[in-house]
């Protein structure tokens, strides 16, 4: 026996011993109490009218005592045994965990009752589930409500009691609490308005994928899905991959992901007109809006009125044909570009918004001339803002050391920013939710 339940052995006859003390001496106090009413009812002349107003006194007291239980109901303490801890109401207990849930059952009839039996009796709540048919058996996906002291192991072991295979689990929130044909409507509305939201649509609609876009190879790729990987050729040769390493992707997937390729397809290259104004202290009448593949011999011509430095700066390297660039900057499908313009239409500075795997790429052009002017900080912030509309809650720029003018435009966010170098390479990341509120929206006048 250790030292520490020696100690609780001897506290505990210690306290034995004492309540029985207690309550040998409250019996003899009775005892005498009696035996004193006694005496005085008989040998006393008042004896009929003590035993009334006693009688009431115990009354009132009891009144009064189960009037105060009323008022005051007993907290947690009262609720705990004695020697014990408190015992927690239903009201105060941990509240549940929401799971997402994705296992694979045979194609047979109640095959998904005795899944769903399983984790009844686990107190698993299912509050949504859709099934993805398979030539041989069927992929049920659930948004479950399991107890929080159900691990995530005991919620496995419970669908494989169900009969399920290929089990996989993972935390969800409730942004997931969605109708998934009114989501894809909604994705599929955003897409044909943007058709820089392709990519942000095919995230959202796929959780934690990886998103890769490689110019050129869509013709020579098959389209399908092969596990963890799906293939999309897109409508101007490009080949776009989805990645999943945790789970892969379904038929039922794939054709969701490829009714919002065809309709990017039918609907041809596209750009919101949304401008908005610029005030600058000299009187500048400046006008920021979405670029377009139309802008591209504006751009062409702002870059020869850059200094090779600034080039240098943008593309951490010298720059001989901008035409290189411009081509795949100015794709709306490749993410959103912002142009300033002057009021009779000269670009004086381009930014770019590219979508990366979870994140997205922030790249800034201002030309000479108007350099330290506050355009470079108003465009970063705009491309934050557009950012957090699109759900990418990651930002970064791709620079040097010596770039110290971008370094402080992102510290202007007002974000947690991290820091990364590698071979004279600097990666400053930014994340945006901590600076939502303090982030103005993308297209108010400044």
């Amino acid at each position: 026996m250790d030292d520490k339940a020696y100690t609780h052995r001897t506290a505990s006859k210690q306290q034995r011993w004492r309540r029985e003390a207690v309550e040998l001496a409250a019996v003899f106090a009775a005892v005498a109490a009696a035996d004193l009413v006694a005496n005085v009812v008989v040998h006393g002349h008042d004896g009929p009218v003590l035993l009334l107003a006693s009688a009431a006194a115990m009354l009132g007291a009891a009144l009064f005592r189960g009037w105060l239980a009323h008022r005051h109901p007993p907290g947690r303490d009262a609720l705990a045994p004695p020697g014990g801890p408190a015992v927690s109401s239903p009201e105060e207990s941990d509240p549940p965990v929401l799971w997402r849930l994705r296992t694979t059952v045979a194609d047979t009839p109640g095959s998904l009752a005795r899944v769903c039996a399983a984790l009844a009796e686990r107190q698993v709540n299912i509050v949504s589930m859709q099934a993805h048919p398979l030539p041989d058996c069927t992929v049920d996906e659930f948004i479950v409500r399991a107890p929080a002291a159900l691990p995530r192991a005991g919620l496995t072991a419970a669908v494989a009691a169900g009969g399920g295979r290929d089990i996989w689990t993972d935390r969800a929130d409730a942004h997931e609490l969605v109708d998934v044909p009114r989501q894809v409507l909604a994705l599929a509305t955003r897409t044909a308005l943007d058709a820089a939201e392709l990519p942000v649509a095919l995230r959202q609609l796929f959780g934690r994928a990886a998103i890769r876009q490689y110019p050129g190879r869509g013709s020579a790729a098959q389209p399908g899905v092969d596990g963890h990987l799906m293939r999309l050729p897109l409508p101007n040769g490009d080949l776009l991959e989805l990645s999943r390493p945790n789970l892969p992707f379904t038929p039922t997937e794939f054709a969701r992901a490829r009714a919002l390729v065809e309709l990017d397809t039918v609907l041809g290259p596209r750009v919101p007109q949304v401008e908005a104004r610029i005030s600058r202290p000299a009187g500048d009448d400046l006008t920021v809006r979405r670029a377009t593949p139309a802008d591209k011999a504006a751009a062409v011509a702002m870059h020869g009125r850059c200094s090779p430095e600034s080039l240098r700066r943008r593309y951490h390297g010298p720059v001989k044909d901008a035409d290189r660039y411009l081509d795949h900057l100015l794709d709306p499908r490749h993410g959103q570009t912002l142009a300033v313009e002057t009021a009779q239409g000269r670009l004086v500075a381009l930014s770019h918004l590219m979508w990366d795997d979870e994140g997205a790429e922030i790249a800034l052009l201002v030309e000479d001339a108007w350099q330290r002017r506050g355009l470079g900080v108003d465009l970063v912030r705009r491309m934050a803002a557009l950012a957090l509309e699109a759900g990418v809650g990651t930002v970064y720029a791709v620079t040097t050391a010596a770039n110290t003018g971008l370094i402080s435009t992102m510290r202007r966010l007002s974000a947690p920013l991290d820091y990364q170098v590698e071979d004279g390479t600097l990666v400053i990341t930014a994340h945006l939710a901590e600076a939502a509120e303090k982030l103005p929206a993308p297209w108010a006048a400044r």
